[in-house]
């Protein structure tokens, strides 16, 4: 491991923050997660302010009243389950089950089983309570079941609700390996929104029942980014979208060259030369005083009234000198797992 790297991680495991240090220990040093001293770092971010911060609209039945809705951005249940299954949050906590219970329902309900075939953009827009299928093509955001299957396996809050969700993605499934919810008819591409976060959940389905057809759905999928190098049109070779090649923290739906890699190691898909090109843009991006910074975000600012794109925590801001813990450790997590940091 180069020096560089083992003071950095010896920085983030003194980090004031327990979710730091839980994704430094577990993700990048590789400690059990059931281990004693994980297991007592877990029960530190369940009560941390942070945790509290994100909990703080739970009222006393347990459930995250939200203005509009679970999906409200980024401060309803569906964006406070994601935010706790990515910093270290305790598996299996029962006071997280309403929570659970809010958003299964949410990406469940009927419509998702009922569908629709139309020809023209406007068209697609007549009816709620069905999915349009557009040049044999299925049009919805596949992320919300995605990351929903995510959340609750991640969080050990899981029931049979899970093969549901797993079905819809397989059936939703586009020709390319992707998903898109593009209402436009000639579109036939897949996007790498919906497509990244629904492959990430099919993988830990699969890993999670033994069920190869997810399996083999979330590899199918892996070719959409892999054929692009992450972040290349397969046409020209330019870069698709700049905002795909700066990092940051939280992704929420978004993409970027990190949170791309960060998923490929989670699911364990990290045996392929075209991982290259972004890995070494990664390291590229490291600050001559050590660590990654935040280049850009998509929370718009920290509140604990309900806002558009707002959110109850402060993430670091961003910088283009100062290091952004949460990007470094997910960094070199990545950097772990494909071989590129020794520890």
């Amino acid at each position: 491991m180069a020096m560089g790297y083992a003071l950095l991680i010896d920085q983030l495991l003194n980090s004031a923050e327990p979710s730091i240090r839980w994704k430094t220990q577990v993700n990048v040093l590789g400690m059990d997660r059931e281990s004693t001293e994980i297991q007592e770092l877990e029960r530190e971010i369940k009560s941390s302010p942070r945790v509290k911060a994100l909990l703080q609209k739970v009222d006393e039945s347990g459930v995250l009243r939200c203005a509009r809705g679970v999906y409200d951005k980024w401060q309803g249940t569906h964006w406070v389950l994601m935010t706790l299954a990515d910093i270290g949050y305790p598996r299996g906590d029962k006071s997280l089950y309403l929570l659970a219970d809010d958003v299964l329902k949410c990406w469940l309900q009927e419509r998702f089983f009922n569908e629709f075939v139309v020809e023209r953009k406007a068209d697609a827009y007549k009816r709620q309570d069905a999915i349009p299928i557009m040049q044999g093509r299925h049009r919805t955001c596949t992320s919300q079941q995605g990351n929903a299957l995510y959340s609750v396996l991640k969080l050990g809050l899981e029931d049979d609700r899970i093969h549901p969700l797993a079905e819809r993605l397989r059936y939703w499934q586009w020709p390319d390996g992707g998903w898109n919810c593009d209402k436009e008819p000639e579109a036939r591409k897949s996007t790498f929104i919906h497509t990244l976060y629904s492959m990430r959940a099919l993988a830990m389905y699969a890993d999670h029942t033994g069920h190869q057809e997810s399996r083999e759905c979330a590899l199918r999928a892996s070719e959409v980014f892999l054929t692009r190098r992450l972040f290349r049109r397969v046409s020209n070779g330019e870069i698709i979208r700049e905002e795909f090649v700066k990092l940051h923290y939280p992704l929420y739906w978004h993409y970027d060259i990190l949170g791309a890699l960060k998923v490929f190691a989670e699911i364990n898909l990290t045996n392929d030369e075209r991982f290259e090109e972004a890995l070494d843009l990664l390291e590229e991006k490291v600050l001559p005083m050590g660590g990654w910074p935040a280049e850009s975000r998509y929370y718009t600012k920290i509140s604990s009234d309900f806002s558009l794109s707002a959110d109850y925590v402060d993430w670091g801001g961003t910088s283009t000198r100062k290091m952004n813990e949460w990007v470094t450790v997910d960094a070199l997590f990545v950097l772990k797992r494909f071989g590129r940091l020794r520890v």
